[in-house]
């Protein structure tokens, strides 16, 4: 009992800085690929900072129809969701409580930002076959935003809902790592040909 209390309290301070730090560094990657769509719109030529290689390649995935999935830039949905969670997070390390609509508001938010993450993950991988190092920057901050939230609003449950909260509290960090892990297999697997020339 006692180590679940321990990991529910590191995983409550932990949170408020996952959505500050996390929120300001998908932020930051949703304005500066705002910024190289705009460069691109203007001038069809021009090669984006981010455009490395044949494999890490933003240019390759801004053209895409993926990349505008709600008929506007997908950047412009990351800078609204993460000035959101950003300030959540810096209103909680200041001393904010928010109400139990406000959990479940970000919540929701969370849900279509990991879902939809997920959708853009394998659209890369095997239908555009190219890697924005931008938006894995995006990908990278918001699984552990979605997986603390949730962990946090399992545990403001009741019942079977809280339980399962103070289950998966325990193993938070190896649900994460296992995350990482099977995502990072995916983008070894679908560029194995280009990984083996660098070797």
């Amino acid at each position: 009992m006692t180590q679940v209390l321990e990991q529910k309290q590191f995983t409550d301070r932990l949170l408020p800085w996952i959505l500050a730090v996390g929120g300001a560094v998908g932020l930051i990657a949703a304005f500066v690929l705002t910024v190289e769509k705009i460069a691109l719109l203007r001038d069809p030529g021009y090669v984006p900072s981010c455009s490395i290689n044949p494999v890490l390649s933003c240019g390759s995935v801004m053209k895409t129809p993926q990349a505008e999935a709600f008929g506007v830039p997908n950047p412009l949905l990351g800078i609204a969701g993460f000035a959101v969670v950003t300030a959540a997070g810096v209103s909680i390390l200041a001393g904010s409580r928010f109400a139990r609509w406000f959990w479940l508001g970000l919540q929701a938010g969370c849900v279509f930002g990991v879902v939809f993450v997920h959708w853009l993950i394998f659209q890369s991988l095997y239908r555009i076959e190219a890697l924005c190092p931008y938006c894995m920057a995006v990908w990278v901050v918001t699984i552990p935003i979605f997986w603390y939230v949730t962990l946090h609003n399992l545990r403001q449950g009741s019942g079977p809902w809280r339980r399962a909260g103070e289950i998966l509290t325990r193993y938070h960090t190896v649900v994460l790592i296992g995350w990482y892990a099977v995502i990072g297999l995916a983008v070894l697997q679908a560029f194995w040909s280009y990984w083996i020339t660098l070797l």
